[in-house]
């Protein structure tokens, strides 16, 4: 199976965290300007400020974005860029900027969905209450009309708020984050209604004022509890507990989700959170619950769940050993599968990957090259989640890997990477990480390059299908047939096709295509192999058929190919020192 003709590959960042330019052409300060601005916060003393410098080289992250081949790319906007107090007049050089930026994206064949919140809330704002304060929901209105009222013409795809348990739960709750407070339940409570009332406004706002028919969404972050079996006990339990809201925390689902998609807070929170919870106006939830037309999941790990001897919930404790990413998160790729299929099926809407990585200790080895192997196998392992998820049914709509390239990750600083392409921050020189790569190939296939990642059956492979498969990698460098081949293991290449697709799931003639370009890419990687060499040693005839071959399954030619390989002089420079970074420090952001 591949994935759906329409399915939407991209990757997604967000304003403050690459963008930089932090006070240039009329900007305004946003809190996260304001808690970096002592260092005393971050780690390392380290801000956004200049971050990836995004605002000026964004026609060279787009040539790079072209090159791993994204067909769509999540950005945010900066809301005191557009409005340098949060309100009131409009910065027409902050918004020139978005327009020279949509307009290169789509120039560049990539579409832009656009988020119009991430967490860089306008510092103005804040001194006047911020979330807490009843006209935060009208200020976010009015300023997504003038956003969308510039970009729309070109924009279809638009995104509310992004993780708001984050930026509520973190700046309001534990002070982690911007603007650092910690306050009590019933004001947690109150910043996070007014942040559903902004939502419903901002949909408003969108469609009233949207010049071509918009599709629109929101991305929380998607808490998963996922079954420590296959039992239909363990199942339910899963689901009880990935829409339940528990004591002594905010994060959960429906707290935030239930009144958009139905109108309501759910029972049990009212139950648990008591006279914590807000005042509900008599139109606030007629307000919450606008029509969206896909949720986006931000989902990077998940909790295995048991069913208990009543049938309630019970986490599964990790083995020792557990994998785990630099940040000290669990890789639980499953819990993609789960939250996907679980959130599709209860609220009956679209979904759509918004942010799904993972972060890495990347540096570049002594070839200049970033040779990211965890963050390849952490791609093939979530994506045949997604997979799978599409095959059961669930209507998944895209996936956006996060992120596009390293950058700032907020209180920790840039001791995370997560991205694609490679950021040298002291001379913000970048480089595709060999996952960007691998996720070309991922995205010109159309997903089809991960069936040779698919885990094996349980039925013993027969000796027909391993001989073959041993005779196709001892003689790629043979221009022989499917004929040639059955000749060879002494069997008819009807029966012998059959066979093999029946217990790989690939067509004889395209793994042999595959396997000789697999082949290919590494020998193109060598600057002292000719293309001829190349198409010779892959068991092609003649070179023109390797270019054909080569570009249809991997949508670049051989010398393009070749291209992003191959470093200039200044890339294969040894550095005598490389930034030290913390593995087993924990961004706690995301539960």
């Amino acid at each position: 199976m591949i994935f759906p003709e329409h399915f939407v590959w991209g990757a997604s960042t967000s304003a403050y965290q690459v963008e930089g330019a932090w006070d240039r052409d009329g900007k305004g300060l946003s809190v996260w300007d304001m808690f970096t601005r002592s260092g005393d916060h971050i780690r390392e003393r380290q801000s956004g400020r200049e971050a990836c410098d995004h605002f000026h080289r964004y026609e060279e992250d787009i040539s790079l974005f072209s090159q791993i081949g994204l067909k769509a790319y999540r950005l945010s906007i900066s809301w005191p860029r557009v409005m340098p107090a949060g309100v009131g007049p409009v910065n027409k050089k902050g918004l020139d900027f978005y327009d020279r930026l949509i307009d290169r994206l789509l120039e560049a064949g990539i579409d832009p969905w656009v988020t119009l919140f991430h967490w860089d809330y306008p510092y103005e704002l804040f001194l006047r209450g911020g979330w807490l304060n009843s006209e935060s929901p009208h200020w976010f209105a009015e300023y997504a009309q003038a956003v969308v009222q510039r970009l729309s013409d070109r924009v279809r795809n638009w995104v509310t708020l992004s993780d708001p348990q984050c930026f509520v739960g973190l700046g309001y709750a534990t002070g982690e984050h911007a603007p650092g407070l910690r306050l009590e339940l019933p004001e947690i409570l109150l910043a996070m209604h007014n942040a559903l009332l902004a939502h419903g406004r901002g949909v408003q706002a969108i469609r009233a004022t949207a010049k071509q028919p918009p599709k629109v969404g929101w991305s929380p972050s998607v808490t998963v509890f996922y079954p420590f079996t296959d039992a239909s006990a363990d199942t339910e339990a899963a689901r009880q507990a990935t829409f339940s809201v528990f004591p002594g925390t905010i994060w959960n689902n429906t707290w935030l989700s239930d009144p958009v998609i139905f109108g309501r807070y759910p029972d049990d929170g009212l139950l648990v959170y008591g006279n914590a919870a807000p005042k509900i106006g008599s139109k606030d939830m007629e307000i919450i619950k606008q029509p969206i037309d896909f949720y986006g999941c931000n989902i990077f790990q998940g909790t295995p769940v048991k069913a208990g001897p009543d049938g309630a919930p019970v986490a599964v404790a990790f083995p020792p050993g557990h994998a785990e990413t630099s940040s000290g998160w669990k890789q639980t790729p499953k819990a993609l599968y789960w939250g996907l299929r679980f959130i599709n099926r209860h609220y009956r809407i679209p979904v759509v990957v918004t942010e799904n990585g993972m972060a890495n200790s990347d540096s570049p080895g002594l070839d200049g090259k970033v040779h990211d192997q965890a963050r390849i196998d952490f791609l093939n392992s979530h994506l045949l989640q997604v997979r799978r998820a599409l095959q059961d049914g669930t209507d998944v709509k895209g996936y956006f890997y996060w992120s596009a390239m390293d950058n700032f990750e907020w209180q920790h600083g840039y001791a995370y990477r997560f991205g694609l392409i490679h950021v040298d921050y002291e001379t913000q020189r970048r480089s595709l990480k060999e996952s960007a790569i691998m996720y070309r190939g991922v995205i010109t296939s159309n997903g089809a390059d991960l069936d040779a990642f698919l885990p094996g059956g349980t039925e013993e492979t027969p000796f027909l299908v391993k001989e073959s498969i041993r005779y196709i990698h001892a003689h790629l460098d043979a221009p022989f047939n499917i004929q040639e081949l059955a000749e060879s293991l002494r069997c008819h290449p009807d029966y012998l096709g059959r066979k093999f697709k029946q217990h790989t799931g690939v067509e004889l003639g395209l793994y042999i295509r595959r396997v000789r370009i697999d082949h290919a890419r590494e020998l193109l990687k060598n600057p002292n192999k000719t293309i001829d060499d190349v198409a010779e040693a892959c068991g092609f005839s003649d070179r023109i058929h390797f270019a054909k071959v080569f570009k249809r399954l991997t949508g670049e030619t051989p010398g393009r190919y070749r291209k992003l390989f191959v470093p200039s002089a200044t890339a294969i420079e040894v550095r005598p020192l490389l930034r030290a970074i913390n593995p087993r420090s924990s961004r706690s952001w995301k539960p």
